[in-house]
């Protein structure tokens, strides 16, 4: 009796665990949202510099990292060459310094309502990159699923009330960057067995980030920042914001490595919803009924890709299953029959 209460309290408290990372993810996913668009917006902080923003993240985020591993050492490197960090790593560093350029850029323009919603459309992108890179397999049930998605989306957009083109033109362009760069992972990365952790992936990543983002910087924000001769640093502002987008790395380590990603995904979803209700309610956003039951279309389908992706995990794990068992049973067989004629050769002797 004692030891399956004690079983249920593991039980208890393994799921209470899980709650609180997913909370702390979502928490800081849209504080980090939320406070890039304050610092970005014309008619809030008004600090338009979305390149600068960035940088000092990455450079932040960088600096940390490399403290963490190579003063605490918490976690260890990753060993590769110089040819895999060229070949593999900086390729990716390019696809993300212009994922996170264009989609802060975004801010500027477009409601953060809005912004979620666009962002409905990255099963889309991934897919459909996957399977332009062979890395997806066409399968006309998943695509028409995708276009339902894009079908939802386009109905949120047609109902926006404060559109703008080139706010969606870098939104998209966010997207398809960032989709491109989650498959790279699997094609340049994962497919040669090297895994990155947050922690790890800023320690090879950020710094490459920083560099690139420093080329568009020095001719586009860099001689309007000169000309500013009103700025000066904010390091309440900026310094926060910075821990705050580092702490969301290190609870999307938290969340993957104790749960799963498909728990993040879902967990992503619950967040967009807040987001969009905070929008609404505090930002003084407007959202309208075409808004909402655009992406409501768009969220039911991401919710079935979900349902289909867990459903393909669990098939696999089953196989995998069956194929061990299989394999043990066949070795069992092999050490019966060793055994029978060894037997049967004493006897004969």
């Amino acid at each position: 009796m004692g030891k399956g209460h004690a079983l249920s309290d593991g039980v208890i408290k393994k799921i209470l665990l899980s709650y609180t990372y997913v909370a702390i993810w979502i928490f800081l996913s849209f504080t980090v949202i939320v406070y890039n668009k304050y610092i970005l917006d014309k008619k809030l902080y008004n600090w338009p510099y979305p390149i600068t923003l960035t940088m000092i993240h990455m450079a932040f985020c960088s600096s940390l990292a490399i403290i963490l591993i190579k003063v605490f050492k918490i976690v260890e490197p990753v060993s590769m060459s110089r040819d895999t960090y060229l070949r593999s790593v900086v390729p990716i560093g390019a696809l993300y310094s212009l994922s996170l350029w264009l989609s802060n850029s975004a801010y500027i323009y477009l409601s953060v309502s809005f912004i979620q919603m666009l962002k409905a459309l990255m099963p889309v992108a991934v897919y459909s990159i996957g399977v332009l890179l062979k890395k997806e397999t066409f399968k006309s049930q998943t695509m028409t699923n995708m276009l339902s998605i894009s079908f939802g989306v386009a109905i949120a957009a047609y109902g926006e009330a404060k559109f703008d083109v080139w706010g969606v033109v870098l939104q998209l362009g966010a997207v398809a960057f960032e989709a491109t760069r989650l498959v790279l992972i699997q094609i340049l990365l994962t497919s040669k067995g090297i895994n990155l952790n947050p922690i790890t992936s800023l320690y090879y990543v950020a710094p490459c980030c920083l560099v690139f983002l420093s080329v568009p910087w020095i001719f586009v924000e860099l001689p309007v920042l000169r000309e500013t001769s009103s700025f000066h640093f904010d390091f309440v502002i900026f310094g926060t914001n910075s821990v705050c987008a580092f702490a969301l790395n290190l609870a999307v380590f938290l969340l993957v490595g104790k749960t799963s990603a498909l728990t993040m995904n879902v967990a992503g979803v619950v967040k967009d919803w807040l987001l969009i209700a905070f929008s609404w309610s505090v930002i003084k956003d407007t959202v309208t009924p075409l808004n909402l039951f655009g992406y409501g279309l768009a969220f039911l389908g991401v919710g079935y890709y979900n349902h289909c992706k867990l459903q393909a995990l669990k098939a696999k794990d089953a196989q995998k299953k069956v194929q061990a068992s299989d394999e043990e049973a066949g070795k069992l067989l092999e050490e019966r029959e060793s055994e029978v004629a060894g037997k049967r050769s004493e006897s004969q002797d």
